[in-house]
């Protein structure tokens, strides 16, 4: 069975949306018309978000959702209303998939539904953060100072994401660069000087008879290796998608060496920038420590975080609650506890997110300064042992011949 959100006109002249379960829309709506409702629409919940073939959601880019939410807060600020405003971003959108959803979206406001429910009917296209942050906005009357707060959130974290792909590209381009030059060499340079070594009938050393081996194999079996290849690429990548491999690949990332420390960090980040906006926009503490937990993209943080509310819904302070997780730092549990203490958490919450955003700087300094070196001398050494294996026969040879 399916969930279906559904918007229908009850008996008694009201106009409501509710979620049911059916076996298809049209089982659903028959079943509702014979209730005595007036089924105005049925939209499967999620479905109209995936990709077709593969299932997965589409997401937004996240510039475009940047733009976006940028014009519509000049839009708003210059008295336009929100659904011209809609209008008008929905047709200047250059994204085609950006533009469906705005239409469902116009649709749905059109309707008489609310601006935050028509951006959360969308099947987890729009953040849960940002939803909840245009409902508390909504329901404040402030809509575009909340939509500000949103916008400088996400433009921090635009800028952490940003600087640490700078800082990973050069170590990648290197490895590719590496690995395109071990291909050459074993598949073409190390072959041809197979058969002329083959051609003096001379005992080889046996780091070129382990290499030379080596291109032989891989000249003889490309195929079946390419396929094999490709069917493990395919099992690892249903498995990486799969809740086990998310959760385990989370797992992993942070107990990586030097760099497992500025994933954690980058978890705290999100969590304390969201849970601080969200707390900024009006919206109570333990909805706020609900949604900012779902936030948190690296599961194996996410899960002792959202335990937090909880702890704070039977009464625990804020702080005693993180310190409960045992994944902050001394200094925050500390910054949070005075921040409570003192009706200023919101301040409070966003030094914390300020502080770990320079520490991911330094760490991501300090990891770049290590991998590049660690690189060069990996690389080389490869590369120098396939020149080795393919020069010191030709040593020997001389030395032989003199």
């Amino acid at each position: 069975m399916s969930e279906f959100a559904v918007r229908m006109g009850t008996p008694e002249g009201a106009v409501v949306e509710q979620r049911h379960r059916a076996v298809s829309e049209e089982a659903l709506r028959r079943d509702l018309e014979t209730k005595g409702f007036t089924v105005f629409r049925i939209r499967e919940r999620g479905g109209a978000a995936r990709l077709p073939f593969f299932g997965r959601r589409r997401r937004l880019a996240s510039l475009d959702f940047l733009g976006f939410n940028q014009q519509l807060a000049t839009l708003l600020k210059a008295g336009i209303p929100v659904l011209q405003s809609l209008e008008l971003l929905q047709r200047t959108q250059a994204s085609a998939y950006f533009r469906e959803v705005l239409s469902r979206v116009l649709e749905d406001i059109r309707s008489g539904v609310s601006l935050s429910d028509a951006f959360a009917a969308q099947g987890g296209v729009f953040p849960k953060l940002y939803c909840a942050t245009v409902l508390a906005g909504e329901r404040s009357g402030e809509l575009v100072g909340v939509l500000g707060r949103y916008i400088h959130h996400q433009q921090l974290l635009e800028g952490v994401r940003r600087r640490v792909k700078s800082a990973l590209t050069y170590p990648i381009v290197l490895l590719s660069l590496s690995f395109g030059l071990i291909v050459l060499l074993v598949t073409y340079v190390i072959p041809r000087f197979a058969s002329f070594y083959l051609g003096f009938s001379a005992d080889l050393p046996l780091i070129t008879r382990v290499i030379v081996g080596g291109s032989k194999f891989i000249q003889e079996h490309v195929w079946y290796i390419v396929a094999a290849l490709v069917i493990a690429y395919a099992l690892a990548r249903r498995w990486l998608h799969s809740e086990a491999g998310l959760i385990a690949i989370d797992h992993t990332k942070l107990k990586v060496p030097f760099v497992g420390r500025v994933f954690h960090l980058f978890g705290l980040s999100q969590f304390v920038r969201s849970l601080g906006t969200l707390i900024a926009g009006g919206t109570p503490l333990v909805n706020s420590l609900e949604i900012a937990s779902a936030t948190v993209t690296n599961r194996a943080l996410s899960a002792p975080l959202v335990r937090v509310a909880g702890r704070v819904r039977e009464g625990q302070p804020l702080w005693s609650s993180l310190d409960a997780t045992g994944l902050f730092p001394e200094l925050s549990i500390a910054m949070v506890q005075v921040g409570e203490a003192t009706g200023a958490l919101e301040g409070m919450l966003e030094n914390v997110s300020q502080f770990y955003d320079e520490t991911i700087e330094v760490r991501l300094a300090q990891v770049v300064s290590l991998i590049e070196p660690a690189v060069l001398v990996i690389m080389g050494g490869v590369v120098a042992t396939l020149l080795l294996s393919v020069y010191y026969p030709m040593f020997t040879l001389m030395s032989k011949a003199q």
